[in-house]
């Protein structure tokens, strides 16, 4: 990383910053989502590489950690930090470094349970009243780009031996915990206002690719389907799923820009 930036007090609330090799006009700022099944073993340090990547391809990248099940994280403090990080971190950059980002044309990247968290970010203009995260206007991003997400959460819990990690993080299943469900699984909350991009490899044995099916039929998002690629390497820099996510985060970034009030 060039330099960190804190959006809270807590240790977790915090982001790496990649910078572009020729920082000159303000660039576009892409956040990044890490997955690892919202569990604290699992931290921002595996997308380091992705984050250095984008950077090289002329953007800001920011790497956010937030906190995950086992150290704090969890209903809600895991969806607020990634809906505080949001909101904050493109002001809190350019206050570190003026002139650095174009606050315009921000862009989530989000893969495994951070593509869900980032899906779940670009709608939270649509979660009712007093639900964690909400945000009472449009969210300021240009779009979202989702490899591999966990898209939807309760139908997770019929694959993949029943994906724990789901509620692990919501504390519970759907019959328990049924307004929490309502309030963050990305196929029920209907479509973002922003383009959404969903990479999925056709060999993901981790996150079913039909979850990103489901929810591209229902959102209306882009489904890139890419062949031969996993869950782990769908991401890798130069692998067999990099081009698509490169050319979607460019997509998006260029080619739309946020009204800023």
């Amino acid at each position: 990383m060039d330099f960190a930036v804190r959006y809270g007090p807590e240790a977790d609330q915090v982001a790496d910053v990649v910078l572009p090799p020729a920082a000159g006009s303000p660039a576009p700022l892409v956040l990044v989502l890490h997955g690892g099944s919202w569990r604290v073993e699992n931290d921002r340090g595996y997308l380091e590489p992705e984050a250095r990547a984008l950077a090289s391809n002329g953007y800001v990248v920011a790497n956010v950690e937030y906190r995950r099940v086992g150290a704090g994280g969890g209903w809600p403090t895991t969806f607020t930090d990634v809906a505080l990080a949001v909101d904050t971190l493109p002001a809190l950059i350019e206050q570190q470094r003026p002139g650095l980002v174009d606050a315009s044309r921000v862009v989530l990247f989000g893969h495994s349970a951070g593509g869900q968290l980032a899906l779940w970010a670009a709608v939270r203009d649509r979660l009712p009243d007093g639900a964690p995260g909400r945000r009472p206007g449009p969210v300021p991003i240009a779009g979202v780009v989702a490899a591999a997400p966990v898209a939807a959460l309760t139908e997770a819990l019929r694959y993949a031996g029943g994906f724990a990690a789901v509620t692990g993080v919501l504390g519970g299943g759907p019959e328990d915990v049924p307004e929490r469900y309502a309030a963050v699984d990305p196929l029920t909350l209907g479509p973002p206002g922003v383009p959404v991009v969903v990479v999925h490899g056709d060999r993901d044995t981790a996150v079913p690719p039909v979850l990103s099916r489901m929810y591209a039929e229902a959102s209306g998002a882009e489904l890139v389907t890419v062949p031969g690629a996993g869950h782990f390497d769908i991401t890798a820099p130069g692998g067999l799923a990099w081009t698509s996510i490169v050319d979607a985060v460019g997509r998006l970034a260029q080619e739309r820009r946020v009204r800023l009030v």
